[in-house]
Formats: C-alpha cells, structure tokens, sequence
C-alpha cells in the first residue's frame, strides 16, 4: 500500500487545470523527486496532496484512505507540508516559533533537535537573524514537530546556496530511511535531488513526462533535458539503452 497515492488527479485554480490526469504515488521510507521546469504544477501536486486544493477531477488517498479535503485533518493524520514559504515568524524566536508549533502538534523537542544539531545553540535568537538555510532548518524542524508519516516538501533550497542545500537533503534523506515517513520532494538542483531520491518524476505542462529510478536519471541526462523542455512522456525502459555525459538541466 502506498503511503501516498494521487490517482488521475486534475486539479488548479479557477477554470484553469494546472496538473491534468496526474497519476503519482509514494511508499513509506520512499524519497521522490518532483522535478520540472517553473509552471509545470508541481507546487499545484503538494498543495492538493495535503488538501490545500481540491482536485476537479480524480483522488488523493493517504495510506489506503481518501485524504480529508482540510489541511488540518490532513495533518492529524500524518500529512505535512513544508512550503516554499516557510511559514516562520521573523520577530520570534527560534524556540517561540517550535512552541507554537507544539501547541497543536506535541513532539519531543529534544529529539527533533537532535536530527537538526545547528538548530540547538539558536533557539534564542531571533528568526530573522538566521541565515537562510537556518531557516530553512527551522521549517523543516516545525513540520517533524508533527509527527508527520508524509513529509511533502516544496522547494527546500529556495533561495540557499549549494552548500547549504547539500547539509539539509542528506537530514531528508535520513528521515526516510530511520523513521520511515513517506517524502514528495520538490526540488530546483536536479542532480542533488537525484543523488537522496530513490525515484524522480518530471512534470510539463501539469502532465508526467519522464519517471523512473533516480539511478536510471542520473544516467540519463539528456532523457531529463528532453523531459524538462519537450514535455513528451518518455519510457523509463529506454533510459538504459543511453549513454550521454551533458550536464543535468
């Protein structure tokens, strides 16, 4: 059973369908890359699979069950987003912004410290003090304050700087692998998303244009180019009939 499962999902804003007939699907320990070019849908995907939008058409079911079309019933049981946003409090600190996290979602604060050490020795400073990939530990933080069992992720480097992207996906990474939670990642570097992902999916113009194993990606560079620019759904058996060495999109 999958912990996640969109299946023939349409779903927008208004009149108009940002993601059409999406069908996408994560298991429990599983990291999946949502890759794609800006307005592909993929932030459309996160926001309806934690019931931000509801979809036109198709089902969004979490571990069996049809998702609850309210975000906070969908975070009761199990589904959590981390937005492009952020959503921290700048004038507070780090610890008022965990507090207010714990109010409604009760975790040991130690132990989730202890998976973002960085974040310890600041928990008195205030937010808007922090550099951005603290910040963007703060956020992460805030959304393993509620236990989540799918963790969906939308665009964790935002803004940072390779260096502070290769400290934050490995902790993504080991959430998977030690807690089992389920992960739908959004993310703009490419090969390091493909390097923590066990599978990637590319979005064009809100359909499926290329999916397969991370490893099979990696390998097939130019298979990833045509998916980002062209928009026709490649078969992922072809992936490994290539051989090209060009850089990742």
């Amino acid at each position: 059973m999958s912990a996640l499962e969109l299946k023939g999902v349409t779903a927008g804003y208004g009149h108009a369908a940002a993601v059409r007939d999406l069908d996408l699907s994560v298991k429990a320990g599983e990291v999946v890359a949502l890759l794609g070019p800006n307005g592909a849908g993929k932030t459309t995907v996160l926001l309806t699979a934690v019931g931000l939008l509801s979809p036109t058409a198709g089902e969004v079911r979490a571990f069996g069950r049809p998702l609850p079309r309210k975000v906070e019933k969908s975070a009761r049981g199990g589904v959590v987003l981390v937005p492009d946003s952020r959503a921290i409090f700048h004038e507070l600190t780090v610890r008022e912004n965990l507090s207010l996290a714990r109010r409604h979602r009760a975790r040991d604060l130690d132990a989730v410290l202890d998976r973002l050490p960085r974040l310890a020795p600041l928990v008195n400073r205030r937010v808007g003090l922090l550099s951005g990939g603290e910040q963007q530990m703060l956020a992460l933080a805030k959304a393993l304050l509620a236990r989540p069992r799918v963790l969906l992720v939308d665009e964790l480097s935002l803004g940072l700087a390779p260096l502070a992207v290769q400290e934050l996906l490995p902790i993504v990474r080991a959430l998977a692998d030690e807690s089992w939670v389920a992960v739908l990642l959004v993310e703009q570097h490419v090969d390091l998303a493909l390097s923590v992902t066990d599978r990637a999916v590319v979005l064009h113009h809100g359909r499926v244009a290329l999916s397969g194993s991370a490893a099979d990606l990696r390998a097939d560079r130019e298979a990833v180019r045509q998916a980002y620019f062209g928009g026709d759904e490649i078969d992922p058996v072809a992936l490994r009939s290539r051989d090209n060495n060009t850089s990742l999109v």
